[in-house]
């Protein structure tokens, strides 16, 4: 059997985790499809109440992404949901094999909610939480999310100047929970071990028997 440990990526929404993600080479699970569904009850709303507060680590299921993650770590396969923003829903089922890879990414901005859990389990390779200008980030967050039709207009950049706002918090709440606080370049470098690595495979050993007497 063998152990496949988790590079955790983070960061603020819009900083390009999921195309970091990708160019490492490794496979990738995202995290950000174990959003609560909007019919949850369990959803934290803003400080007005006007909304729920998708930027809230209440509003992600912790436990089963992490149940995911372990999948992954151990058998090499899992099934994650496939969720989709514009409608706060699942709307099916992903099928993640790790194949020969001897690591893999699972990169989402509730990442740093998992260190703790992976340390402790054995899996963490690697927490890095990706630093970008807050300026840069909101323009890249506002495009993709209107492009993708996440969520209405007025929503949408409500939500992005918040964030911007807020980023620097965020980075600093994700560095106090473990994550490595890194550019893209370096981030990169810190992987890159990870993703040469032989898969290394731990043998089962059998029972030792003791061959039985012979008379004569």
């Amino acid at each position: 059997m063998s152990l496949r440990p988790v590079v955790l990526v983070t960061g603020p929404s819009g900083v390009g985790k999921s195309l970091f993600a990708q160019r490492t080479g490794l496979p990738v699970l995202r995290l950000d499809d174990f959003y609560k569904e909007g019919h949850d009850p369990t959803l934290p709303l803003l400080p007005d109440g006007s909304a729920v507060d998708w930027d809230s680590p209440l509003s992600w299921d912790a436990d089963a992404a992490m149940e995911a993650v372990l999948a992954l770590a151990t058998t090499g396969r899992a099934e994650p949901p496939r969720y989709d923003i514009s409608t706060s829903s699942r709307v099916g089922v992903d099928h993640v094999d790790l194949g020969e890879a001897p690591a893999f990414v699972a990169e989402g901005i509730f990442a740093a909610e998992l260190i703790a859990r992976c340390r402790e389990h054995g899996v963490l390779a690697e927490a890095l939480c990706l630093r970008g200008k807050p300026m840069q980030t909101f323009r890249r967050r506002l495009w993709r999310d209107l492009r993708e039709g996440r969520k209405s207009p007025f929503f949408l950049v409500r939500r992005g100047w918040m964030l911007m706002r807020a980023e620097h918090s965020i980075v600093e709440r994700h560095r106090a929970l473990g994550a490595r606080v890194c550019g893209k370049p370096e981030g990169y470098t810190l992987v890159e071990p990870f993703a040469q690595a032989p898969l290394v495979t731990t043998p089962v050993t059998p029972p030792v028997t003791t061959p039985l007497s012979t008379q004569g």
